[in-house]
């Protein structure tokens, strides 16, 4: 059993001086009921030829790991969001279906699978012999419970994603399959999401004890400080897991976190700044990973109460705003410029180059917010997280927004603050920036961020339009049909839509030369750590 330390300890650290093909169609998987076979691909397919215990023999896991990340703030699977928390869970439990990089299907748990002709019912085919840490059996039993658990809204954050759901029916203890009350193209995505790690049926309190079939077992957890792992002895997946020992060590600042990896106290960094990512480089000490991304930053203003509710003021902000200038500074020519809209030149065929964002104009910025009855402008509290890059974004839409007679007063929460409950919390302040992580769809965006009501819908948002389309895009069989739907749907988002996004971020790592065996992921907490080894 794992320790767990309540009480706050810091690390001590001498502080020193489409990357992707096109969307993956639907017809890429066609909705006739035709099985998916395991699409291995060539880092692992030579570990699935290598005899192991069943079978197929296991090499022996060796050295220690440590990665550097931000404190993680919630470990209930059902409701993590940030990259330290999917790291952390991704150690201990695991998902039926993976994306790798290219935002591929990728099988896990979850070895195969079927789809009905009408695209209702979706067959899914589990691995055998995979057991949880108490070396109980992994089976149907246990897909049925954490599915039923996501969709109860009073537990989890993934809620708006299986409302499709009808039923979720244990076929035998190696065979389970949802039912759905409408067709949804992207199911198989949604089953990947990042809160769909597999508990044990009858799981009441996930962080009690952590008990999942991954491939690292938490040895002692000490909060804002690290968590240790050990080999999970009886993985289920030969050739994994590559180290004897995973840490995650956690710092409060993107400075200490560099220095963790110069001075050697941590062999992983993912997450960082631009900048920090050239000067590793031209160090020429680290490998480095470039992976461009659907992930963006936003800023958004609450349409719900006070200044926000007048569209005007909002399209103030919007007109205020050169993305191309932020583009330049924050991303140093890392990722693409964003347009306002999540759907980004990443999705292919959804994503329409034509449509531009109107031309910055401080004074037209100016008489909306006079027309709106603001004539000497607005003075505002302005939230956001301390993670890489998001302070020098803030200073700039800081200096751009005052011309318009925007002020705003910037006020920086470490993210452990920032996405915990409270008055200054993503969800809850009026004005803020939020990243948003990578997802291989744009779907998720739209059902969980933008949609009336959804439960990341941080800016409060409704358009009645924008509801139709997106419940179009996300339940269409017809592929033309959706690619005029994700147009149409830009289309409003810069028109009038609640965000502004002048960037796609990429995913940027560094590692130790003695690192081998990683996948980075554009998703950093994603990272597939178990074939990971050290020298």
């Amino acid at each position: 059993m794992f320790k767990k330390h309540n009480k706050k300890h810091r690390v001590s650290i001498t502080q020193s001086g489409l990357s992707r093909r096109d969307f993956l169609r639907v017809s890429g998987f066609t909705l006739a009921a035709t099985t998916l076979p395991l699409p291995f691909n060539n880092r692992i397919s030579n570990v699935w030829q290598q005899p192991s215990r069943n079978g197929l023999l296991r090499r022996q896991a060796s050295g220690t790991l440590r990665v550097a990340w931000p404190a993680p703030v919630t470990l209930d699977p059902a409701k993590a969001s940030a990259d330290s928390e999917i790291a952390f869970l991704n150690a201990v439990y695991d998902y039926l279906i993976d994306t790798n990089d290219k935002a591929e299907l990728m099988p896990r748990l979850a070895e195969s699978w079927t789809v009905s002709e009408d695209g209702l019912e979706y067959t899914l085919k589990l691995v055998e012999g995979a057991t949880f840490h108490d070396n109980s059996p992994f089976s149907s039993a246990d897909v049925v419970y954490t599915f039923n658990r996501l969709k109860d809204p009073n537990i989890s954050s993934a809620v708006d994603l299986f409302t499709v759901v009808d039923e979720i029916v244990a076929v035998d203890p190696t065979t389970v399959a949802f039912r759905l009350n409408k067709t949804n193209p992207d199911f198989l995505y949604s089953l990947s999401d990042n809160r769909t790690l597999i508990l044990k049926d009858g799981t009441e309190d996930p962080t009690a004890d952590f008990n999942g079939t991954g491939a690292f077992k938490l040895v002692e957890y000490r909060q804002e400080d690290r968590a240790t792992f050990e080999a999970n002895p009886n993985y289920w997946l030969a050739g994994a897991p590559g180290v004897a020992n995973l840490e995650f060590i956690f710092f409060s600042d993107e400075d200490a976190r560099v220095n963790a990896l110069r001075d050697e106290s941590v062999e992983i960094l993912p997450r960082m700044a631009n900048e920090t990512f050239l000067a590793l480089q031209s160090e020429g000490s680290y490998k480095t990973y470039d992976i461009a991304t659907n992930g963006y930053d936003a800023a958004r203003l609450r349409f719900d109460r006070g200044v926000g509710t007048d569209p005007r003021v909002w399209q103030a902000f919007k007109l205020a705003t050169d993305r191309a200038e932020i583009f330049d500074k924050v991303t140093l020519g890392f990722g693409a410029e964003g347009k306002d809209t999540p759907i980004g030149p990443l999705y292919g065929m959804y994503f329409d180059p034509d449509l531009s964002v109107p031309a910055r104009d401080p004074q037209a910025a100016r008489d909306l917010l006079t027309a709106a009855g603001y004539p000497d402008g607005l003075d505002l509290p302005f939230y956001f997280p301390t993670a890489p890059n998001r302070q020098q974004l803030a200073e700039i839409l800081r200096s751009q927004w005052q011309d318009a007679g925007i002020r705003v007063e910037l006020n920086p929460r470490e993210e452990a603050v920032y996405y915990a409950d409270g008055p200054d919390s993503w969800l809850e302040a009026d004005l803020g920036i939020t990243p948003w992580g990578s997802r291989p769809t744009p779907q998720f965006y739209l059902d969980v961020a933008l949609k009336t009501g959804a439960v990341w819908n941080e800016a409060k948002f409704s358009d009645v339009e924008l509801d139709a389309l997106i419940d179009l895009a996300g339940s269409s069989l017809d592929q033309e049909e959706r690619i005029e739907a994700y147009r149409r749907i830009q289309a409003v988002l810069i028109e009038r839509g609640p965000l502004i996004i002048p960037y796609f971020f990429a995913s940027l790592t560094a590692t130790s030369e003695s690192v081998e065996g990683i996948t980075p992921h554009p998703f950093p907490g994603r990272m597939d750590l178990r074939f990971a080894t050290v020298g």
